[in-house]
């Protein structure tokens, strides 16, 4: 299917390369569940923000944020070449969603059941990109402590103390395999694009095995 998180098309060569790479952007790596799993989510969040007046929740796509950071897009190459790396050693593994959770008081979420296989991908993945993820010592990366997916945040009070109630009670159910993951740009005053889809193939990293084996001279 056309991938229905992304309102414009991949980035093309010829657009890296025109870029101004002296410009920040902003960058999020996330995990998508399957069409029908991810329409599922979608019309829970347009309900919310149908019956709470909020327009953030029927905004927000669903997805499973890895990553957030801001960056000079002239970083980006070395970014995506060490995710690509990465995320090759990486098996599919299967994520369980079930019913809601919250953080007081601005934001309503889906529970993720198991959570320590998004907590190792996330290991896997910043390894060696991480360093090129930090802008700045005022935009440093923010990587997932709490992996959840999100159904409305930045709440209102008022939406909050009258949306959680229903929500405290309600059930939900669903999985997906997580076979690989997605990498978002979006310049200032653009919507997010599509910059990089990374392939969870499940390959042993043939370099440290090398290693590991080399005989001590």
């Amino acid at each position: 299917m056309k991938h229905p998180f992304i309102i414009q098309e991949y980035l093309s060569e010829v657009e890296a390369r025109a870029e101004k790479h002296v410009l920040p952007a902003e960058y999020l790596l996330v995990l998508q569940p399957h069409e029908a799993l991810w329409n599922d989510i979608k019309s829970i969040k347009e309900k919310f923000a149908n019956d709470y007046c909020c327009a953030q929740a029927r905004k927000g796509l669903p997805h499973i944020t890895l990553v957030r950071f801001k960056q000079f897009q002239s970083t980006e190459m070395h970014i995506r070449q060490h995710l690509r790396n990465n995320a090759r050693t990486i098996a599919p593994f299967k994520v369980e969603l079930k019913d809601f959770g919250s953080f007081p008081s601005h934001t309503i979420y889906i529970h993720i059941v198991s959570k320590a296989p998004i907590m190792n991908a996330v290991k896997t993945l910043r390894q060696q990109a991480q360093k090129f993820m930090k802008m700045d010592k005022d935009n440093k990366p923010h990587f997932i402590t709490e992996p959840h997916l999100t159904i409305a945040r930045k709440l209102q009070p008022w939406q909050y103390e009258k949306g959680w109630p229903e929500y405290q009670h309600a059930t939900f159910h669903g999985r997906f395999i997580a076979d690989h993951a997605l990498l978002l740009k979006r310049k200032e005053g653009e919507y997010y694009k599509l910059a990089e889809k990374f392939a969870f193939e499940g390959v042993k990293d043939e370099v440290k095995q090398a290693e590991l084996f080399a005989p001590i001279p």
